[in-house]
């Protein structure tokens, strides 16, 4: 689990619901856009070296193992991101 901020949550609104809704849709804005440029640069460095080029990518079909293990970080990943509704202030 990632690091865990100290102190009180800052308050942005007057319901606070609201600013639980924020602190996940901004943690939600900083893990795509991580990912993203991650996986661009994977992606242009691959086929940049003639490794694997998007079509690839693009007709990949995961077995039952990889399946498994995506639905298990995607669980966490998501309890993570929700995590703000489970805590009190």
């Amino acid at each position: 689990m990632g690091k865990t901020a100290k102190g009180k949550r800052p308050v942005y609104f007057d319901d606070p619901q609201t600013d639980k809704l924020l602190a996940i849709v901004m943690a939600l804005i900083g893990e795509v856009s991580v990912l993203r440029e991650r996986l661009d640069t994977t992606e242009r460095l691959l086929e940049a070296k003639g490794i694997l080029s998007i079509a690839d990518v693009e007709a990949y079909h995961p077995d039952n193992t990889v399946v498994n293990e995506r639905e298990q970080w995607r669980a966490e990943y998501i309890a993570r991101v929700l995590r703000v509704l489970q805590i009190e202030n």
